[in-house]
């Protein structure tokens, strides 16, 4: 099993550290936070004062001939910085107003920076609690309120790692960091939304939108601010700028070509490991032949001290149960012995009461999983509408030789970074949807026959956030038509997408698209919503459903070049090359045409 080289992204160590790092940083989003902030805010504001100035005598002559005239032109610096900080984003007047509550006349544009996330934690805070005032015996209120809890969990946890993480590096080193800020940052972004979706229409819903309005705007701002990290070193800070740039870059990679951002530990265990074949931890067999007879047994049984990554060896068989890697399980590695052979399977849906977040037969949370040659299915049926067979929020995500299988709703990719290579994807109404970056390559999206008022629809994507980094990424595939729908291709209307959410982003490229797919390519979700927003982007494809020259005529629907096309690949889109290769599963990491 060389697919399963010991890879340690997060060891009991770091997860520790990480814990400690959260209890720290809520302590200063609470009434302390301003103490730290307002030293972290105001040295950007002075670099962009005195980079206006013709020079820096004349700023020096004004601030000494008063006292008043020192406390203005203090105010006026960080009046400035706070304005330069925040011009990039979309909510320009929510963003100074957070900011200048933190800004001086000393703060640092790194401080900016963090204040712009540290400014986001308290009213995410006050955005999810207002869930505990809502009372109601309806089961899909209180469902609703249970899964804004679980979110604002997840949203906490994001959080702290944006806040480590810039802690952990100067200005300089920041830049080198922005794909993993943004990555935590877009899971905020989709844990509210999910927790916006969770109630059903009408005026909760409405009242929960509204609450969460301003913790939205602020994480937008905290997108952007970060996504602009690499414009702060190209200002001029007299006295500041040459020490950071006098740091030295830390090494995407060590001298024996381990990440750099793996532990000392894990580093050694990698190390050790590299060359030999893994054996499983333990063994699930339905036939008592194994350790455990249940999956989740074994997932119950991982050891809370573990560095590692974690086997969990799967004997054919159809395994009956909801199974969750829960956040806390890091680097799990699951596989079974084929798609076909060992399944996971339940029926859980949104007709009989069960929300779509919670409908999964399998949910993966926790960081780093990985899956080979598992069957994950959901049979609830297409009568039953929603009904996800596997829910993906776990971040460097790999889904190796794996089916996933059900009608409305199959794959849930929810959040963070995910890589599907050679897997079959079955259903009918937005098969795969949610708010990941995630790409599929060498894959079959199989089209199924759905209800006869139903359309088919391949992607939903549901990018809520210009500024995130989340999309779908279809390289190297086939979307073909299963036997149930050949039939009827001609009645039914098959799409290749429509937009969930307002910024729905989409990349089909070298991919084959079968010719029963609408000349259109997409579909409205609701009349003109996202229409202006969106982003669906092809290239190089080819099949009879690949002619874009009768595409919809919406402003986002466009064929990209070459150039392009090369930030969408697997090396660039999800940074596979730090991750991916280092389980051994093949990936091609750029384009596959010369």
């Amino acid at each position: 099993m060389s697919a399963f080289q010991d890879f340690g992204y997060l060891s009991e160590r770091r997860r520790a550290e990480r814990q400690q790092r959260r209890r720290k940083l809520l302590m200063i989003a609470g009434a302390t936070v301003s103490v730290v902030l307002i030293l972290a805010v105001v040295g950007a504001t002075a670099f962009v004062y005195y980079s206006k100035q013709p020079n820096r005598s004349t700023t020096t002559t004004t601030a000494t001939s008063s006292s008043s005239g020192s406390s203005s032109t203090k105010g006026s610096r960080a009046s400035s910085a706070v304005q330069v900080i925040c011009s990039p984003t979309d909510y320009r007047s929510a963003c100074e107003s957070s900011l200048t509550t933190y800004a001086n006349s000393s703060s640092s544009p790194k401080d900016l920076v963090r204040a712009a996330v540290s400014s986001l934690v308290d009213e995410v805070g006050k955005a999810f609690n207002r869930v505990d005032s809502i009372e109601s015996d309806d089961p899909e209120v209180k469902s609703a309120v249970d899964s804004c809890k679980e979110m604002h969990q997840y949203a906490v946890d994001e959080l702290a790692r944006t806040l480590g993480t810039i802690d952990a590096h100067n200005l300089n080193q920041l830049p080198k960091q922005v794909h993993e800020l943004k990555n935590w940052l877009s899971a905020v972004s989709a844990y509210q939304q999910t927790c916006i979706d969770g109630f059903p229409d009408g005026e909760m819903k409405s009242k929960m939108q509204t609450a969460m309005n301003t913790a939205k705007q602020l994480t937008s701002n905290a997108l952007a601010v970060v996504g602009s990290l690499h414009s702060f070193l190209s200002l001029h800070i007299p006295g500041l700028n040459r020490r950071l740039l006098a740091a030295k870059p830390e090494p995407a990679f060590r001298e024996d070509g381990v990440p750099s951002w793996v532990s000392d530990g894990d580093h050694r265990i990698l190390l050790g490991r590299a060359a030999k074949q893994l054996t499983p931890n333990v063994t699930v067999a339905k036939d008592g032949s194994g350790d455990f007879t249940t999956i989740s047994d074994a997932l119950a049984k991982i050891p809370m001290k573990y560095e590692g990554r974690y086997v969990i060896y799967v004997k054919a068989g159809v395994y009956e149960e909801q199974v969750v890697v829960d956040k806390n399980m890091i680097n799990v590695t699951m596989y079974g012995d084929g798609s076909r052979k060992t399944i996971v399977t339940g029926s859980k849906n949104f007709v009989d009461g069960t929300k779509t977040f919670q409908s999964a037969t399998f949910a993966a949370i926790g960081d780093g999983f990985m899956a080979v040659a598992i069957g994950f299915q959901n049979t609830a049926g297409a009568i039953k509408h929603q009904a996800v067979a596997l829910r993906v929020q776990s971040d460097r995500a790999i889904f190796l030789n794996c089916r996933m299988e059900a009608y409305q709703d199959t794959l849930y990719t929810h959040s963070h970074r995910q890589f599907y290579r050679g897997c079959l994807i079955l259903g009918t109404v937005d098969f795969i949807f949610g708010d990941a970056a995630a790409v599929f390559q060498n894959c079959i999206l199989t089209v199924r026959r759905p209800l006869d008022n139903q359309q088919n629809i391949v992607l939903a994507q549901g990018r809520d956030i210009r500024h995130e980094s989340t999309g779908y990424v279809i390289h190297n595939c086939r979307i073909v038509p299963d036997d149930s729908l050949v039939p009827d291709v001609a009645k039914i209307s098959s799409y290749l997408g429509r937009p969930w959410k307002e910024f729905s982003h989409t990349v089909i490229m070298e991919s084959d698209i079968g010719d029963f797919i609408s000349p259109d390519g997409y579909m409205p979700w609701e009349g003109d919503f996202a229409l202006k927003t969106l982003s669906y982007k092809e290239y190089n494809n080819k099949g009879g459903g690949a002619d874009t020259s009768k595409r919809v005529k919406w402003p986002g629907v466009k064929v990209i070049s070459r150039d392009e096309a090369n930030t969408y690949t697997t090396q660039a889109f999800i940074q596979g090359d730090d991750w991916i290769t280092k389980t051994n599963t093949p990936v091609r990491l750029g384009l596959f045409g010369q």
